[in-house]
């Protein structure tokens, strides 16, 4: 939410079986460039493909089962198992505390007590 982290989600397992599954995340110096990347999160199962951040600071996720909630320190909160492959993720609605989620065949939304940003 302030910006100082860039997160990138690694997908190279949609394509290769032996890849990480992983959201790195990079600091931002001074001059706004990536910088000290690290490891910040597997995502298991499946693949980080869509993802976006609440005001918190939490990461909600795309997954093989749905949507992972991930925390500023990468621990897994929870996950909203969804019936089909989760592709993407967005928040909407006026206080922007919906969350809309699009799988192979279907949307979801699902009201939350965070509000994205």
């Amino acid at each position: 939410p302030d910006e100082k982290t860039l997160y990138v989600a690694d997908t190279g397992a949609m394509f290769d079986a032996d890849a990480k599954r992983q959201i790195r995340a990079y600091e931002i110096n001074s001059s706004g460039k990536p910088q000290n990347g690290s490891d910040f999160h597997t995502v298991d199962p499946g693949a980080s493909d869509g993802f976006r951040l609440d005001t918190d600071g939490n990461i909600w996720t795309s997954a093989a089962d749905g949507v992972h909630c991930i925390d500023p320190n990468g621990k897994l909160l929870g996950k909203i198992l969804v019936p089909e492959l989760v592709s993407n993720i967005c928040f909407g609605g006026r206080a922007k505390h919906q969350l809309f989620i699009t799988a192979t065949t279907s949307v979801y939304s699902i009201v939350l007590n965070r509000s994205g940003i």
